[in-house]
């Protein structure tokens, strides 16, 4: 079914997108810190918990081409919807800590949005 393709190559998408983006974590933390919308960010020792982000953004992608490897599109869905809880709380974050309201709405709210979107495909073509 068309949608369900169109589910797929979305979920793709974000999913190397996102590995993508926490490779990038890994190996320029303080650069990428700065694209992410809030206002300050640790560094020297505290710089380490940037790491983390760089890790849960490589494993949330793998989360998601997994069973979309192995063709499991309504599984697929149900763990896309529940991985948009990531940019809502992203978008949360840096708008209540006086981030860039832009980058909170636009970049994290938007792809909260476009993560919704690609679930519920998923789980209409299945």
């Amino acid at each position: 079914m068309l949608v369900t393709y169109i589910g797929a190559a979305l979920a793709g998408l974000t999913g190397v997108g996102i590995i993508a983006v926490g490779t990038r974590y890994l190996l320029a933390s303080q650069a990428s810190a700065a694209t992410f919308g809030l206002p300050d960010w640790p560094r020297g020792d505290a710089g380490a918990w940037l790491y983390l982000k760089g890790t849960r953004d490589i494993a949330s992608g793998l989360v998601i081409l997994v069973p979309l490897a192995l063709g499991q599109f309504q599984v697929l869905g149900w763990l896309v919807l529940a991985a948009s809880i990531t940019p809502f709380g992203d978008a949360l974050v840096v708008i209540r800590n006086k981030g860039s309201k832009t980058l909170g709405y636009a970049m994290h709210g938007g792809t909260a949005v476009a993560v919704v979107i690609t679930g519920l495909l998923l789980l209409l073509g299945s």
